[in-house]
């Protein structure tokens, strides 16, 4: 009887059981019995219902086998499973998926490396398949972090911690795949999830670039030299992949992780890997995402602004990286935002490396405190090229934004509207910021092409720039000349007017111009005295070197070029002239090599001139010059005088005029349709500004001002001047005839003057006069105007003046009116 119940119960049981039974051979070996599996999936497909059942006794059956370590049954199941799931499309496939899930757990749990694989194969298997209907209640949460510690495998074996990884890789692809394109998915984007997620692609990624280095290079296909798959390259591909399908607002979770890595494992020192990382996200990330991934760099360099000067300099060098890829496309509104940042930090470099300095003249280690110096160098080097390649690489209307940001930016002596304090760096620190700024400047400007040279060079840019064309450090005056050529020079003719020299043939240069548009002759009327006069002062000061003159003769040569109408060459001939009556008269002292070095730039600019306005008579009375110099002053020609150890005169003969350019010579060259060569004989007298107070010097006005003290003070006695009254004198007094015809001979000039001077001189003059008069009305009043006495016998001083002694009460002196 017993026999009999055992043998009836075989047909009771249910037909998927005995269906899914009979898929697994008695020998493991002998693999998935293929007739059996198509009764199988034939049963499955016409009784839908039924796959949830089918699914629940194949996840019983693997996790019996699992724990008896039958892993060949094991094999067979999840081979079934994954033929059910290819065949099956149908609203009753969920629960299905549910056992597959589970079961796929099982196998990553197991902790051997085959059924690790072997799970991670059929998940991404499922993960390709395109679900007719979202899942609401699925999460894979589990599977993040299990494929996120199999790519951290630690397996003794290589080629087994090969595979674990590879396998790790691949689930979390396909866990990507699954899950970025459901919005019901979107958990997938959080922290905790990009938190494992991004550092394991980033583990492979960095091991491979460590085995690239030991010369074991991978191929960038994936697949290693003997069939084996790369992590690294697998890794990068899974990565490129999650970046690319990143939404607005997942790109900060996204990074975040990337610099959190970085920091952890120390990569921003060398920073090669670091790159390479900032490189793959802008290029894998849309476009119009880019301003996230800058935002976020810019936060984690002021997260590190007291760390390391090579650490900050890593993050620095990727923000290049991340700058240069998004000036060619979309950088939203961050433009202005990095540069005030970048600024920022380059403020706190030079406070840390003058800290260091004065902590070395404290008695502090020399070769450490240089050291640190060296790096404070690296970080603002780094910070400068940023700037300048991000500024060089926007479009023109932004770069114009920047040009005035950044000019903004530098500290002018005396003017209290730059935003870099530099009270507190002294006078080292302010031209160490003033030195990089101008360096970045110069790179901003490096091919800004401008139609019109008014939207180039506005006042809010181009004052503070002239103000430090003023300073006494030359370094600074070279920068300064540089951003105007970047600006001026439209054609790219700077590199054939390289060098200062009398150039015999200036019609082989092939120079390229256009005809000076009316915006330009408008700017040339408005600004050319500024120009001028910057050329003048920036020609005698005493530390010039061979370059100073050297980019000086550039600038007049471009603004001939680019600028220039019959008004602009009279005017510029005129300075010429000037700068040889300067160097000759030499009222300033200045050195013997300076004034030579004038004599020559004047020498070369107007042979240059002579040719570029093709006037043969000119070019005659030039050369004539030139050549006579040759003979007899050599010192006065550019390839003598800034020639090494060239030998210096003890003065400049004024007496022989043939060494010298005449301006009458040049007005009878000029004379006749065109040119306006009466304009010649007026002398050229610098526009007297502010600029020179900005810039800490002596403006004309004061020293007009200090000849009046000391002749006041140079005048005899009153009892000297005293004379005796005669006859004869009063005579003299009451006859007015000379009197008469002096005032109109004086009231000619001044008319003459007034109907032939441009205006710029008569304002020059007319402010020069009233600076004057402002000037000794200011001293008349510092003197006048005192302040009460006052009883309380204290002496006080405040604003720099010191006041007089208090007078008690019993000896003030009051009105009549006022005592009572």
């Amino acid at each position: 009887m017993p026999a009999g119940v055992c043998g009836c119960c075989g047909p009771l049981r249910p037909r998927y059981k005995r269906l899914v039974d009979n898929i697994f051979p008695e020998d493991p070996k002998d693999g998935l019995s293929k007739s059996d599996m198509e009764k199988l999936t034939f049963y499955a497909v016409s009784a839908p219902e039924k796959l949830d059942r089918i699914g629940a006794y194949l996840a019983e059956r693997l996790s019996r086998d699992v724990v008896r370590h039958r892993y060949g049954y094991v094999v067979i199941a999840m081979e079934a499973l994954d033929q059910l799931l290819m065949a099956c499309h149908s609203q009753s496939i969920k629960p299905f998926v549910e056992s597959f899930l589970h079961m796929v757990a099982k196998l990553l749990e197991s902790g051997e490396p085959d059924l690790q694989v072997l799970g991670t194969n059929s998940f991404v298997k499922f993960a390709n398949i395109e679900e007719d209907t979202p899942s609401y209640h699925r999460r894979y949460d589990f599977f993040v972090s299990q494929f996120s510690a199999m790519c951290h495998s630690t397996h003794d074996e290589p080629d087994t911690r090969t595979r674990i990884r590879v396998a790790g890789i691949k689930g979390l692809q396909g866990v990507v795949r699954k899950t970025v394109n459901d919005e019901l998915q979107a958990i997938i984007w959080e922290p905790q999830h990009m938190d494992k997620l991004i550092p394991s692609m980033l583990f492979n990624m960095q091991d491979g670039e460590d085995l690239d280095r030991a010369g074991h290079p991978s191929t960038p296909s994936g697949v290693g030299q003997d069939g084996e798959e790369n992590p690294s390259a697998l890794a990068e591909s899974c990565f490129r992949e999650l970046l690319g399908r990143a939404a607005y607002g997942n790109m900060n979770n996204a990074v975040r992780p990337v610099l959190v890595h970085l920091d952890n494992h120390h990569l921003w020192d060398p920073n090669d890997f670091a790159v390479s990382c900032f490189r793959i996200i802008m290029y894998s990330i849309q476009a119009q995402h880019s301003h996230h991934v800058i935002q976020q760099v810019l936060n984690h360099l002021d997260t590190n602004n007291k760390n390391t000067p090579r650490v900050r300099a890593g993050i620095v060098q990727v923000l290049l990286e991340t700058v240069a890829i998004a000036a060619k496309g979309s950088v939203g509104p961050t433009v202005l935002e990095v540069f005030n940042t970048l600024l920022k930090h380059l403020r706190m470099s030079v406070d840390f490396e003058l800290g260091e300095t004065s902590r070395r003249n404290s008695g502090s280690s020399v070769s450490s405190v240089r050291g640190k110096e060296s790096e404070e160098r690296i970080v603002q080097n780094a910070i400068i090229q940023t700037i300048g390649f991000f500024g060089g690489n926007l479009p023109d209307y932004q770069r114009a934004e920047v040009m005035m940001f950044v000019m903004g930016k530098v500290p002018v002596y005396g003017t209290p509207c730059h935003t870099l304090d530099t009270v507190k760096i002294g006078h080292q620190g302010t031209k160490r910021i003033q030195t990089m700024l101008l360096s970045s400047l110069i790179m901003v400007t490096s091919g800004f092409k401008s139609k019109s040279m008014a939207a180039a060079l506005p006042p809010p840019f181009l004052e503070p720039l002239f103000s430090i064309s003023l300073m006494e450090d030359g370094e600074l005056r070279q920068l300064v000349l540089e951003i105007l050529h970047n600006i001026l020079d439209r054609h790219d003719n700077r590199a054939k007017l390289r060098g200062i020299r009398i150039i015999p043939n200036v019609a082989a240069l092939k120079i390229k111009r256009e005809k000076i548009s009316k915006q330009d002759i408008a700017f040339m009327k408005k600004h050319g005295q500024q120009l001028y006069r910057h050329i003048y002062l920036g020609c005698k000061e005493d530390d010039n070197i061979h370059k100073n003159f050297e980019l000086l003769f550039t600038t007049l040569a471009i603004l001939t070029i680019e600028l220039a109408n019959e008004e602009v060459v009279i005017d510029l001939i005129r300075l010429a002239i000037a700068l040889q009556d300067m160097a000759l008269i030499n009222e300033e002292n200045m050195p013997m090599f300076i004034r030579c070095g004038i004599m020559a730039l004047v020498a070369a600019y107007l042979n240059f001139l002579s040719q570029m306005i093709a006037n043969p008579p000119f070019c005659q009375h030039v050369s004539k010059v030139i050549e006579l110099r040759n003979m007899d002053a050599p010192y006065l020609l550019p390839e003598h005088i800034f020639r090494d150890r060239c030998p210096l005169p003890e003065s400049l003969d004024k007496d022989d005029k043939q060494l010298y350019f005449q301006t009458a010579d040049m007005a009878e060259c000029l004379a006749g349709p065109g040119y306006n060569a009466e304009r010649l004989s007026i002398p050229y007298i610098p526009q007297v500004t502010d600029e020179d107070r900005l810039t800490r010097r002596k403006s004309f006005v004061d020293t007009i001002s200090l000849q009046v003290d000391i002749m006041s003070n140079s005048l005899p006695d009153k009892s000297q001047l005293a004379e005796e009254i005669t006859f004869e004198t009063l005579k003299k007094a009451i006859d007015t005839t000379g009197l008469e015809e002096q005032e109109r001979e004086k009231r000619r000039q001044v008319m003459e003057k007034f109907q032939k001077a441009p205006f710029e001189e008569i304002a020059a003059h007319c402010e020069s006069k009233a600076n004057m008069l402002h000037d000794r009305l200011a001293q008349i009043f510092e003197l006048t105007i005192r302040p009460p006495p006052s009883p309380s016998g204290v002496v006080s001083i405040s604003a720099g003046h010191t006041q007089h002694p208090s007078v008690p009460v019993y000896e003030m002196k009051f009105p009549d009116l006022c005592v009572y």
